[in-house]
């Protein structure tokens, strides 16, 4: 299994949370032009922002992953220690046993790798709900997961699966030399058992990030084309859907737009991009994050600032109160502008 050098891996692990956050303001009060995401939301007219119910109850399973990439907001990779324990994982259950929430929305790391991860889409499923799984693609490979394509296909779980680019050059340079070749294996290998097939009821979905210190170029529709083109042309994969996101300014990706000389620049692009539509429709609002302590967040990014609910709302799995959840403030600050700029990004791809 190939993974990315460690990108001095020691250093992208000891940044906490509040220093991430600390730095990001600090670099708003030398930036004139920049303000508050407060502010922002003032003028569009949607502060405080409110969460408008419960769709997705989004797992964070830990940060073990078979790669340590380099955009990772998560700091995920082969040496963390993070999981979701048993009891966690049954508590979690519970929890969504006891409401009407569609979706579940299972993430890391590279989540296969947890222990309860099968327990986790068998029981959501028993319970009726549709199942994502945010698969890094290469985890596949490994002998101990082969079964997992047929696995996930009879469960009928909807595959995320993240690809920054349709050629190797792009994609291997973000995680690791080898990497988008067994990619490719993997797509095939779940394209074997019907995913992306028309028809098949097997969505599969692909999601790209620019590699840079840019927001995507095109429209998510227009590189959608474009990819079941060149994919099919090139290596004969089918897929379902293409989802764009915008890198966030925390974690490895903060570290190097800051090594990289790109951070203030990168910033003043998101905030110059503000885009109300987006704002109104971000993920927060309708999402609600679960850590792999069963603490909860109002979003992955949070999640990985350390930012809980907040605002009187509870914060942990265990004081869950779907009536207070689905009306709560939402918990913002700069890194905000990541998922409001331009046409918005999300886990489920472009907003407006």
């Amino acid at each position: 299994m190939k993974t990315l050098p460690t990108l001095e891996e020691a250093r992208s692990q000891l940044v906490s949370g509040a220093e991430q956050l600390r730095h990001l303001d600090a670099v708003a009060l030398r930036d004139e032009r920049g303000g508050d995401f407060v502010r922002h939301l003032e003028r569009a007219r949607l502060a405080p922002l409110r969460a408008t119910g419960l769709e997705v109850f989004q797992i964070n399973v830990g940060k073990l992953c078979n790669q340590t990439c380099g955009h990772c907001h998560v700091d995920a990779g082969p040496t963390r220690k993070e999981s979701i324990s048993r009891a966690t994982a049954e508590l979690a259950m519970r929890v969504l046993a006891s409401t009407a929430i569609p979706t579940v929305d299972i993430t890391g790391g590279a989540p296969e790798l947890n222990e309860n991860f099968e327990y986790l889409v068998r029981e959501s499923r028993r319970l009726g709900r549709r199942v994502m799984d945010r698969c890094n693609l290469t985890v596949l490979l490994a002998p101990r997961y082969a079964h997992l394509p047929r696995f996930l296909a009879e469960q009928q779980v909807s595959v995320v699966a993240s690809l920054p680019h349709y050629r190797a050059e792009s994609t291997d340079r973000q995680r690791g030399a080898g990497v988008f070749a067994d990619s490719i294996e993997a797509l095939r290998r779940l394209n074997a058992v019907g995913y992306g097939k028309p028809g098949s009821g097997l969505e599969l979905v692909l999601v790209t990030n620019p590699v840079g210190a840019f927001l995507p170029g095109q429209s998510q529709a227009a590189l959608e084309a474009e990819w079941k083109r060149e994919l099919a042309r090139l290596h004969g994969v089918e897929f379902t859907t293409l989802h764009t996101i915008t890198n966030m300014p925390i974690s490895r990706y903060l570290d190097w737009l800051e090594r990289s000389g790109n951070l203030e620049g990168y910033l003043q692009k998101l905030v110059d991009a503000f885009n109300p539509t987006a704002a109104a429709g971000v993920m927060c609002r309708t999402t609600l994050s679960v850590g792999w302590d069963g603490r909860l967040f109002d979003c992955d990014f949070n999640q990985m600032l350390d930012l809980q609910t907040g605002h009187g709302a509870p914060t942990h799995l265990s004081d869950f109160d779907p009536a207070r959840l689905s009306t709560r403030r939402i918990v913002t600050g700069r890194h905000c502008f990541g998922c409001t700029a331009g046409a918005g990004s999300s886990c489920g791809g472009s907003i407006a």
